[in-house]
């Protein structure tokens, strides 16, 4: 069962602990990797997740794929980690790192969906548009929704702007709905 509650916890204390031995950048890009890892190799995912699978096997498993691509640090977290029967929440750890990271860097993630592929000029404009006179770096992310017919839906933490042609249409749809109008007028 996944906790996210006991995932902060240990990406906290392991934040916490890279800080005071002043590692933090080299454990960020550490964290990225392993996530990256594990997301795009369902095999190594479902091997790390199953209780079938000895404790000790994973650990090997493990320290064979990230020893020459990490730090000692992030092997020995990921080991106790494993050890603790906390392979399930390995990937939201890493998540949770990687949220205390950007919060402490004044880093902000956009997500910007758009209905097709978005030109650069589109792209500059938008990008310095969400920069002008922001204390915050912005990494964007950009994905495609043919669903959303025209426009685009940017994302920022929890502020949500939708300027996208299916929501004025499901707008209009629920006002035309309501029949404000007085029949035989």
């Amino acid at each position: 069962m996944k906790n996210p509650k006991l995932a902060s916890r240990y990406a906290a204390a392991f934040y916490n602990f890279v800080v005071e031995t002043d590692s933090i950048e080299i454990a960020y890009n550490d964290i990225l990797l392993v996530q990256k890892v594990v997301t795009e190799n369902k095999e190594l995912k479902t091997v790390m997740e199953s209780p079938i699978i000895p404790v000790e096997k994973k650990i090997k498993i493990f320290k064979k794929i990230f020893t020459k691509t990490t730090t000692e640090t992030t092997i020995k977290f990921f080991t106790l980690v494993l050890k603790k029967r906390r392979e399930p929440q390995m990937l939201m750890i890493c998540r949770e790192f990687i949220k205390i990271y950007y919060v402490k860097h004044n880093i902000k993630e956009v997500y910007i969906t758009s209905s097709q592929l978005l030109s650069q000029k589109m792209k500059n404009y938008l990008q310095n548009f969400i920069e002008k006179d922001s204390p915050y770096t912005y990494f964007f992310y950009y994905s495609v929704d043919n669903k959303i017919i025209g426009g685009f839906v940017i994302k920022i933490d929890d502020l949500y702007f939708d300027a996208s042609i299916l929501t004025k249409i499901n707008k209009l749809k629920s006002e035309f709905s309501q029949n404000a109008y007085a029949i035989g007028f």
